[in-house]
């Protein structure tokens, strides 16, 4: 008499059965997602500010940091891959550093996509009053789109990954229509106020580096706000269809996609506009359509960085709720967010989270929305360099106690040996170039505050943590 192994699906199958995270999302979600993440608030929002900081040089400073990002990503692609049992890097962080590293990387990011949802809410706000013209009533309309989201997030996870798709997709189709505008003037010689749209502009208004080597630097600490969100895919691991396929081709696409969205882009609009002549105050997408004339797509354009915003947002919606619910699966959160719906969605993460964003309204109301997004922005920064760190620490241990599992891995990541290390130096700098700026500086000295928060709830909840839950039942709970 024989007897059947259950194969792999069959074991992912009777896990959802269980009460656990479902594998909803498809290939075409997970590439969209990914995408999603790279594209963020940062680059239709931030980016103009970047460019009156450091001038063309800007286009390197995506470039590099979109480079040191990749390998962030690789270390993680193949932590997630070594065990498909990791729900997220949360979850290898804590298998691999220990409990403690899971409970900071988990609380850490949750904290992360809250602060970047705060963010992304005062972005919505601006973009709501381009066309209200009433900050009280753009204020209004922003909660709506919150609550819309949370509304969207609550069905089911195939639902936000339909979402993530569209938005993504019309980032896309934005950006390429922001290229071919830009070619298109570039060859038709457009001018305006006594200025040609010119490729020459890159480097006729004092040179590559026109702010000096400071702005240079300074650029860095404003870049860095453009990729949180990249690792965003990491965090769908355990509603993933087929990771070992879907997640290599996501990470694979990131060079490519850095140097399309964002160093095409950025010369696109600095070869319309010099950078000397962009407005910081405001999104520079917006801009270019509104300086030639062409306010209807100005309007349009308005409404893709207000989808790009609400994307963002999704996606912090998103992956607290999963942080929350992979903590308090440990017993390092409270048990009430480790129930899920029937549509297996883990409800009560995402309703904290909103409640969360929408109290930083209050923000918008005592200054401007562009202070008020750079002091938001920055801390997001910093807490994001610390998962990113951990994540490279969780690799380095990884070889070297599993030197046999990065030779047989699937998706190895390259340069193993000494590339982490390079990163992790590059993360130094970084840290180093945010002193510079009296801003960022402040955003950096409050950041130890949350990690002294963490200390004391750790020492608190350390001995009740539980590693395996592969024998804990969750049960459906409805909404």
């Amino acid at each position: 008499m024989s007897v059947e192994v259950p194969e792999e699906h069959d074991v992912v199958a009777q896990k959802e059965e269980d009460g656990q995270l479902r594998r909803s999302l498809s290939n075409r979600h997970i590439q969209l997602i990914a995408i999603g993440g790279a594209i963020g608030t940062g680059l239709f929002m931030g980016s103009g500010r970047s460019i009156h900081v450091a001038g063309p040089s800007i286009m390197i400073v995506y470039a590099v940091v979109g480079f040191m990002l990749f390998f962030v990503m690789r270390a993680m692609g193949e932590l997630l891959l070594h065990n498909l049992e990791y729900k997220s890097f949360q979850d290898f962080a804590a298998d691999i550093l220990g409990p403690w590293a899971g409970f900071v990387v988990g609380w850490t990011y949750w904290l992360c996509w809250v602060v970047l949802g705060m963010a992304d809410l005062i972005a919505i706000v601006d973009y709501w009053d381009f066309w209200v013209h009433n900050k009280n009533v753009a204020m209004a309309l922003a909660v709506g789109v919150m609550l819309a989201l949370l509304l969207m997030n609550l069905l089911t996870v195939r639902l936000f990954g339909e979402l993530e798709f569209w938005f993504a997709l019309i980032k896309l189709v934005a950006i390429g229509a922001l290229v071919v505008v830009a070619l298109f003037l570039i060859f038709t010689g457009f001018q305006h106020d006594g200025t040609y749209a010119s490729v020459s502009h890159l480097w006729d208004h004092g040179g590559l580096f026109p702010t000096g080597f400071s702005g240079f630097i300074g650029g860095f600490q404003l870049a860095i706000f453009a990729f949180v969100g990249i690792e965003l895919v990491g965090t769908t691991a355990a509603e993933t269809k087929d990771p070992k396929v879907t997640l290599p081709r996501a990470i694979n696409s990131i060079p490519m996609r850095v140097l399309l969205f964002y160093v095409v882009a950025l010369a696109a609009i600095m070869s319309i506009t010099p950078w000397d002549q962009v407005d910081p105050e405001h999104s520079p997408f917006v801009g270019v359509f509104n300086l030639i004339g062409l306010v209807a797509a100005a309007a349009v354009m308005n409404f893709v960085v207000l989808t790009s915003a609400s994307s963002s947002a999704n996606s912090g919606i998103y992956s607290t709720s999963r942080m929350m619910y992979g903590l308090a699966r440990k017993n390092m959160a409270p048990s009430v967010f480790a129930g899920i719906s029937r549509h297996g969605v883990p409800w009560r993460g995402l309703v904290l989270t909103v409640t969360l964003i929408v109290c930083s309204l209050v923000l918008t109301a005592s200054a401007s929305v562009m202070q008020a997004f750079t002091i938001i922005t920055t801390v997001s920064s910093v807490l994001f360099l610390v998962v990113w760190t951990l994540i490279l620490a969780c690799y380095i241990v990884y070889l070297r106690r599993f030197p046999e599992a990065h030779a047989a891995s699937v998706y190895p990541m390259p340069g193993a040996r000494f590339m982490p290390w390079v990163v992790l130096t590059f993360f130094a700098f970084i840290i180093v170039a945010l002193t510079q700026d009296p801003d960022t500086a402040v955003a950096l000295a409050v950041t130890p505050i949350w990690f002294v928060i963490l200390f004391f709830q750790w020492c608190r909840v350390r001995g009740k943590v539980v590693l395996d839950n592969d024998d804990v039942s969750i049960a459906p709970q409805p909404l």
